[in-house]
């Protein structure tokens, strides 16, 4: 008899030890990894598909404007980025890396390295200083833009009114705008524009 109540008070144990292995197992930490141009949206706010998007409809935005005019091939262009006037912390230099990117695989553009100026000086002047006069790169040989690509991204927020509800409710409006303009004349040459409302609600009671 007092065999057969270890053998149950251990097979009982067994059970509860291989129950809690498996909610452990529930809550284990994994991770997987997502087409970004797929992964749903997660909030209102701007997210990774918002920069997959956007940079696509810019870009065919402007291949499919007249630009660059007829007779100039491959003009040089200068990113000079894009605005952030919104209230959250966006990359925009993301957007117009990926914008630009596809301008110069479509092979409408060259482009010039404004961010790395600095640090093209800087070789340049070590260079001068160090290298030999048959292997150093000329001083004053970099190519002047023709054009200038520039931006701004704004926000507007609006939550939805203070009543009995059982979900809160964000709507939140982005404009996206992206200039081209020719750094002879100063005249806009390219202007366009993508709108975005996203509406977000969350459930206030719930898991």
């Amino acid at each position: 008899m007092m065999i057969r109540k270890r053998t149950v008070g251990r097979a009982a144990a067994a059970a509860v030890l291989a129950g809690s292995l498996c909610g452990c197992a529930m809550f284990r930490a994994s991770v997987k990894e997502q087409d970004a141009a797929r992964a749903p949206s997660i909030t209102a706010k701007y997210d990774q598909n918002d920069l997959q998007q956007w940079a696509q409809i810019m870009a065919d935005l402007i291949l499919a404007h007249p630009f660059p005019p007829a007779g100039e091939n491959q003009p040089i262009l200068v990113d000079m980025g894009i605005q952030n006037r919104t209230s959250t912390h966006i990359d925009t230099k993301a957007l117009t890396d990926t914008i630009t990117m596809k301008l110069m695989e479509a092979g409408k553009v060259r482009l010039v390295n404004a961010s790395r100026r600095d640090d093209l000086l800087k070789e340049q002047g070590y260079q001068l200083a160090n290298c030999t006069e048959q292997t150093r790169t000329a001083i004053g040989k970099q190519l002047g833009a023709k054009y200038m690509l520039t931006g701004s991204l704004i926000e507007i927020s609006e939550k939805g009114p203070r009543q009995v509800r059982v979900a809160k409710q964000e709507d939140v409006y982005y404009q996206l705008t992206v200039e081209i303009t020719d750094l002879e004349t100063g005249l806009i040459v390219l202007r366009k524009q993508k709108d975005r409302l996203r509406t977000a609600s969350r459930p206030i009671i719930g898991w």
